[in-house]
């Protein structure tokens, strides 16, 4: 993006959001991703709602064309992104948060943030009905249908690898072991496009195919 690009970011932005290299200096984007970013995060903060943040109906249309579907995937992403913890995502928090996904982020972000969101209760554990829940919720949110067989086996054979001690929960070690053995786990932990996102721009999806 050319001058004229962070020009308007600055008049328009200066007194309500970090200046673009500051943003870019401590995540993972460059200054261009970072005026890239904000004008898709335009698009998104004022998609329902026209107030300039990003609620949670409209974090849900982005991340599965649907404001109205309820999902525990959607709805714990939301909520790590809302760092401020207060019902919205700023601009902020929307560049921080989604650095995680960028392909140059480092293993160890994506593998922390993978923790927290299967730590549903934030007890610093990942429990096994933890474990369970946000597997079913991934297989709704990529429109599978499984058996409860075989959901159980997926949960029982995945906690019994992860946790290594046999306490009955995963730990941030024993998890951390678990992703380098398993790096598929952090599939959906990349988002290819925010490497070009200063090219095109995407809509905002999560879904297991952007990452194939």
């Amino acid at each position: 993006m050319g001058c004229a690009s962070s020009k308007q970011f600055g008049r328009s932005a200066s007194s309500a959001h970090e200046d673009p290299a500051v943003l870019a200096s401590q995540t993972s984007f460059t200054v261009n991703e970072v005026e890239a970013l904000y004008e898709l995060y335009k698009k998104l903060s004022f998609s329902i709602v026209k107030d300039g943040l990003i609620h949670k109906e409209e974090f849900q249309f982005a991340l599965f064309r649907n404001s109205k579907r309820a999902n525990l995937f959607a709805d714990r992403v939301f909520d790590l992104f809302d760092l401020k913890r207060n019902g919205v995502i700023d601009f902020e928090e929307f560049v921080r948060s989604l650095s995680v996904f960028h392909p140059n982020a480092d293993t160890s972000e994506k593998t922390a943030f993978a923790f927290k969101l299967y730590d549903l209760r934030g007890t610093g554990y990942i429990e096994k009905e933890e474990l369970r829940e946000m597997v079913l919720a991934l297989l709704d949110e990529s429109d599978l249908c499984l058996s409860d067989s075989t959901v159980e086996t997926i949960v029982d054979n995945t906690f019994s690898q992860a946790d290594s001690n046999g306490d009955g929960r995963i730990d941030p070690e024993e998890w951390e072991e678990f992703v380098k053995k398993n790096p598929a786990t952090l599939r959906n932990m990349s988002l290819p496009y925010l490497q070009d996102i200063t090219m095109s721009f995407p809509s905002f999806i999560m879904h297991s195919e952007a990452s194939d």
